[in-house]
């Protein structure tokens, strides 16, 4: 009886070593994409090109090429209404993450990050806009 008791302190220990890293990462992901969104609503663009990965840094060269892209480009992740975090998962060996913003207007758009853990904690390495349509608001 006490190898069962045992076997289920040492299954629940091992699934709560696993846990707190992966939940430690998403938070830190969600932290991440929450502040450059913050800082794109306080029109700070040199703060929110902080925020992006080293890659994306030297293909927009300035925050104000990055400023561009975004406003053009995301105009819902430059003002949002509403932002809530979906799943996060790992494919290729990156870290997605997928967003789910409602703009202004009522508009829903599903993005994926695409996130790089680096020195200096997570970066944004890329944005996708995905098929809104299939999700169920």
């Amino acid at each position: 009886m006490s190898r069962f008791f045992l076997s289920i302190l040492f299954a629940l220990t091992l699934s709560l070593t696993f846990a707190v890293p992966a939940k430690a990462q998403e938070a830190g992901i969600e932290d991440t994409i929450t502040r450059q969104i913050e800082a794109f609503q306080a029109d700070d663009f040199d703060q929110a090109f902080g925020y992006a990965s080293p890659s994306l840094q030297s293909m927009f060269r300035t925050s104000e090429n990055f400023r561009q892209m975004v406003t053009q480009g995301y105009p819902m992740v430059w003002r949002p209404a509403q932002v809530e975090y979906l799943e996060q998962r790992s494919e290729d060996g990156a870290i997605w993450q997928k967003v789910l913003i409602t703009d202004q207007k009522g508009g829903v758009h599903v993005l994926d990050y695409r996130m790089l853990q680096t020195d200096e904690g997570w970066k944004i390495n890329g944005v996708t806009l995905l098929d809104s349509s299939a999700v169920a608001v």
